[in-house]
């Protein structure tokens, strides 16, 4: 919970999803992404995989998964998070970096109704995305470094499967949403394209110079960008 939190005022809070032999204890132990999100007055929560990585669609060693059993841990922590601390359940964002964020992005399309909003940063889905999505369009930020080498743009092979490309998973999203055209801007050293439909919701893309890395101010940044747009 944020710091000084009185115990009784909802808060909203932040799902934080590893990446690849990463932990929830890990995750805890990152002092400057711990403060961050204390600093805005949410909570923060990480989530762990059972093994080394999240069991998804077309993964290493889970190619036959339809990712149910995922889902259904994440509905359980939901529940047993909101049932415990004062939590707004309108008001919480999904997020992750590498395989979490492929993760995200399996959330955003198989459980949209259970989060406010999902930021998946360096990840998409494996081989390629689903034909479709189901319930209510959600709001996504995809953050990715321009020279990512680990999870690239355009993906690459990893035993009998491939990661993803990134634009094929925003192409299908817009598609799925009724997204218009990309418009280009630029903020906070992030180069974006950003789509909004006639309901208005949330379609983002946004590069950052560099590679395979974390950085706690882009999600201060995506908390912010959602927050102006009344999400938060």
């Amino acid at each position: 919970m944020p710091a000084g939190h009185d115990g009784v005022t909802p808060v909203p809070a932040i799902v934080f999803a590893h990446g690849y032999r990463g932990s929830a204890q890990g995750v805890m132990r990152n002092g400057s992404l711990r403060r961050m999100v204390s600093d805005l007055g949410a909570a923060l929560i990480a989530v762990k995989s059972e093994g080394d990585d999240w069991v998804i669609p077309n993964a290493p060693r889970h190619m036959d998964s339809d990712g149910a059993e995922e889902f259904a841990y994440f509905d359980a922590v939901l529940a047993d998070a909101t049932r415990r601390f004062n939590i707004d359940e309108t008001r919480i964002m999904a997020t992750g970096f590498s395989a979490g964020a492929m993760m995200v992005w399996n959330l955003a399309c198989a459980r949209s109704d259970r989060f406010a909003v999902f930021v998946p940063i360096s990840g998409t889905f494996w081989l390629e995305p689903p034909q479709s999505c189901v319930g209510p369009v959600a709001d996504i930020l995809h953050i990715h470094g321009d020279n990512d080498s680990t999870v690239p743009l355009k993906g690459r092979r990893i035993q009998q499967t491939k990661q993803g490309e990134v634009r094929q998973s925003l192409d299908m999203y817009a598609a799925y949403g009724n997204f218009g055209m990309p418009v280009t801007t630029s903020r906070n050293g992030l180069i974006c394209q950003e789509r909004r439909n006639q309901e208005g919701d949330i379609l983002d893309f946004c590069l950052f110079e560099g590679g395979h890395s974390f950085r706690a101010e882009h999600l201060r940044f995506a908390w912010q960008h959602f927050k102006d747009a009344g999400r938060f």
